[in-house]
């Protein structure tokens, strides 16, 4: 009886001891992140890395200096419908997005509802000291924006503004809306101010919209170079002024020395033949110093040819019959209406 006894508790023993060893095998499984119908030899899934997408390359451009930035006009104006009236004239003279207004022309002009034409103003003849080239470049045209056709008549239509880059007025014309399309930017890298020429067609830099002088980065311009030289769309030139020229102030860098009746002695304390107002004398054929001072303008005059002075980059929006329209993509000094042009 005492053996029977002694059996069951051993028995007991040993399932107490079973069930903690199951017990402790579950939660270790569960501290290591498998359960316990998990493989133990299953390997986990690798972590994949997404690597982000390589960005497109820029326009040097936008929308607004495409087709707000103007351009000279070499051949004449067609005739062109024109803006003549606006639904709110009697309160106001300059019209802009979403006003209504009213053109010349109409079915029998063959113009059409839902048809989209731009804004464009001509505003006199360019001439001037800057350009290069001889003769007429055109007219200046600015351009305001774009309007669309809304209503139809025989004779007159009306149109509603879906941009306006300024003002508009009575008296504006329409145009065709151009295509266009930006150059892309290129690498930001600075400038090689010390560049030999290219050898291609050279210009001015004639004209700046918003009639500025001093232009800068983003800034829209006007050169006297066109088809008629082989220039293109997306092309770019250097922008380039001859050493010591082109400063907006000038100024005569000259040494000057006191003048006295016997050389370079000082007025006041004549110590001999010296004096620390001196310049650099010139030097005779037989090796002697002769008084007389080296002048900047006497360097100028005798030194070769030197690089030219590389102020800074433009890119070509739109190229018309002897000009172009561009935007200032770098720069590496001020730029100023009448510096030259070099197709690259």
């Amino acid at each position: 009886m005492r053996f029977s006894r002694l059996s069951e508790t051993n028995s007991t023993v040993w399932l107490i001891m079973l069930a903690a060893l199951i017990t402790l095998g579950i939660q270790t499984s569960e501290a290591n992140g498998q359960t316990p119908s998990q493989d133990p030899q299953q390997k986990r899934e690798a972590p994949s890395l997404s690597l982000p997408e390589e960005r497109a390359p820029a326009a040097v451009a936008g929308e607004s200096n495409l087709y707000c930035a103007g351009y000279i006009r070499y051949e004449p104006f067609p005739k062109t419908p024109q803006i003549v009236g606006a639904e709110q004239e009697q309160e106001r003279r300059i019209f802009a997005t979403g006003d209504v207004v009213y053109i010349n022309g109409g079915r029998s002009q063959g113009i059409r509802e839902g048809q989209q034409f731009g804004i464009v103003r001509p505003s006199g003849s360019l001439s001037g000291l800057h350009q290069q080239k001889k003769g007429s470049l055109g007219v200046y045209v600015q351009e305001l924006g774009r309007l669309k056709i809304i209503a139809v008549n025989e004779q007159t239509s009306v149109g509603e503004i879906l941009s306006s880059c300024e003002e508009v007025l009575l008296g504006d014309l329409l145009a065709e809306v151009p295509h266009r399309t930006s150059p892309i930017e290129r690498p930001d890298v600075p400038i090689d101010r010390f560049q030999n020429p290219s050898g291609k067609p050279t210009g001015r830099l004639m004209l700046a919209k918003d009639k500025r002088e001093l232009v800068t980065r983003g800034d829209i311009v006007f050169v006297d170079l066109g088809a008629e030289d082989n220039l293109k769309v997306g092309e770019y030139l250097t922008v380039y002024r001859k050493v010591g020229n082109g400063n907006i102030v000038t100024v005569h860098n000259e040494e000057i020395s006191p003048g006295t009746m016997h050389g370079f002695q000082s007025q006041q304390f004549r110590g001999g033949e010296f004096s620390i107002n001196a310049t650099r004398a010139k030097e005779t054929s037989e090796g002697v110093f002769n008084g007389r001072p080296i002048t900047t303008t006497e360097i100028r005059h005798r030194r070769p040819p030197l690089p030219r002075k590389i102020v800074a980059e433009i890119a070509i929006l739109n190229v018309q019959n002897r000009t172009a329209t561009g935007i200032v993509t770098r720069v590496a000094q001020e730029v100023r209406t009448g510096d030259f042009v070099e197709i690259q």
